[in-house]
């Protein structure tokens, strides 16, 4: 290993800076760190644009659906290894890949000592990535709904998010196909849709347990969970990863899906876009390499 390049938040706080001068202790001891600032887009995008070797990701879903997006977009993906040392709010694909969270030093030395893996990425119609999951309807508004408090109060600001979400609600009208097969046809209203390559959401929210970004395919879910009774059953077997026996949701196994309907929020990897009206996601398979936990996770069973 000729040289490792850490990308970072310029703007991490105090305690971030502390775990990324461990991360730095931790990998300059297999080779030279040069540590780089991700706030400059234009120079961020100078930089993805020629790299190759090394490159570890200090922060969380949303840096990570950035890099991965910028060096997919310029055709680097394949020549750069990844590591990940997580500082996000969330941390879900850290999480459901077995990553220690709150261990800077020891999330470094996944890089050094893991395992080298093939993660397949999701990839929409305008070439845009994501590494995680995407989901739209009550997450996606919880999502919304949580960005006032999401800075100040970290993953407590995601549930207030659901909350009111899930509180106010009417459903919505979205037509879902995966592959050939259609799952909502657009005229009975649905609580949530998602796509998934990792199992978890929100900061923790088991909402595709089953999903294994390493298969070659997109796990889905649909909730039909509209009625009060139903939405409060849904919220509670969501959170122990148990929803999915529920009758009113559907889940399958796909390569493509395809959502349309009126004004969509979407949830993509942490990161909102919206409104549209339609979009469609194919899986590539084993699109990146990266060095993950010799440990593979533990998810919740449904």
């Amino acid at each position: 290993m000729d040289s490792i390049t850490l990308i970072t938040n310029a703007s991490a706080g105090s305690s971030d800076q502390a775990a990324l001068a461990e991360a730095v202790k931790v990998l300059e001891a297999a080779a030279p760190v040069a540590v780089v600032s991700a706030d400059d887009r234009a120079g961020t995008e100078r930089l993805l644009a020629d790299l190759s070797g090394s490159l570890v990701i200090a922060g969380g879903d949303g840096s990570l659906h950035a890099i991965i997006g910028t060096l997919h977009r310029n055709g680097r993906l394949g020549h750069v290894l990844i590591g990940l040392v997580p500082l996000g709010t969330g941390n879900d694909f850290a999480r459901g890949v077995g990553f220690p969270l709150d261990d800077p030093a020891a999330a470094s030395r996944v890089f050094l000592e893991g395992v080298r893996r093939e993660v397949d990425v999701i990839r929409d119609e305008s070439g845009g990535v994501v590494v995680n999951a995407v989901h739209l309807g009550v997450g996606a508004d919880a999502g919304r709904e949580a960005q006032p408090w999401k800075a100040k109060l970290g993953k407590v600001g995601y549930l207030l998010g659901a909350v009111v979400a899930g509180v106010r609600t009417p459903g919505y009208r979205v037509r879902v196909v995966a592959d050939a097969e259609v799952l909502a046809d657009g005229r009975r209203r649905l609580l949530q849709v998602a796509v998934g390559n990792g199992a978890f959401v929100g900061g923790g929210t088991p909402l595709i347990p089953d999903a294994d970004p390493h298969d070659g395919s997109l796990d889905v879910l649909v909730s039909f969970a509209v009625a009060p009774l139903e939405r409060l059953r849904y919220a509670v077997r969501l959170r122990r990863g148990s929803h999915g026996r529920s009758e009113t949701v559907v889940t399958t196994r796909a390569r493509e899906v395809s959502v349309a309907g009126v004004g969509l929020w979407l949830n993509a990897d942490g990161e909102l876009e919206g409104p549209v009206t339609e979009r469609r996601w194919t899986v590539e398979p084993r699109a990146f390499a990266m060095m993950l936990p010799t440990s593979p996770a533990r998810h919740p069973q449904t």
